[in-house]
């Protein structure tokens, strides 16, 4: 299944898309959650999204959750299960087609690093299981369950590690397409 889907990657990815995706992902990031980091935070008195962190302890966690505020956290809760759930679909896009245009000019098409093109799909798949574990946890508040502050954590700290891999995939691809000046490999 994953080399289907790395396959379908490989015959979609076009550059103008993924610059499509890029001005996508550049909107949420300074439109979208520049908006909902804001009201959040005036809500909690400058309180950070739980997204936004690397890792946290179910303290941590539930802390913030309570410095929310009932309004924040019915914000917040709106956010992860719309708007949040959109953009990882963007990003993930991005990062995924992006890196296939850029393996297709930079390794033979016979390169294992075409295959790498999938590896973004972890930072989606990770993302819509933290996004669903801090709605949960918005939603039963002031219940405070350690095991789903903990999944969620996890979640949040695996997401982190499939988009800077992701990032990272993106880096070595163009340091390798401009090696072969963009010209598409055979």
């Amino acid at each position: 299944m994953l080399t289907a889907l790395s396959a379908l990657l490989r015959k979609y990815a076009n550059g103008w898309l993924a610059l499509i995706l890029l001005v996508g992902v550049i909107f949420f990031n300074t439109v979208a959650f520049s908006n909902q980091q804001s009201n959040l935070a005036a809500d909690s008195g400058g309180a950070r999204p739980l997204d936004l962190l690397y890792a946290y302890t179910p303290q941590t966690a539930y802390a913030l959750i309570a410095s929310y505020g009932e309004a924040g956290r019915a914000e917040y809760r709106r956010f992860e299960l719309t708007i949040d759930l959109i953009y990882p679909i963007v990003y993930t896009l991005f990062f995924s087609l992006a890196a296939t245009w850029l393996f297709q000019r930079g390794f033979s098409s016979d390169s294992a690093m075409q295959t790498y093109n999938i590896i973004p799909l972890g930072a989606w798949l990770f993302d819509l299981f933290e996004n669903l574990g801090i709605a949960a946890m918005l939603s039963i508040h002031p219940l405070t369950p350690a095991w789903l502050a903990w999944a969620a954590a996890a979640a949040t700290s695996l997401k982190w590690l499939f988009v800077f891999a992701s990032g990272s995939l993106l880096l070595i691809g163009l340091a390798a397409a401009l090696k072969n000046g963009f010209k598409a490999q055979t």
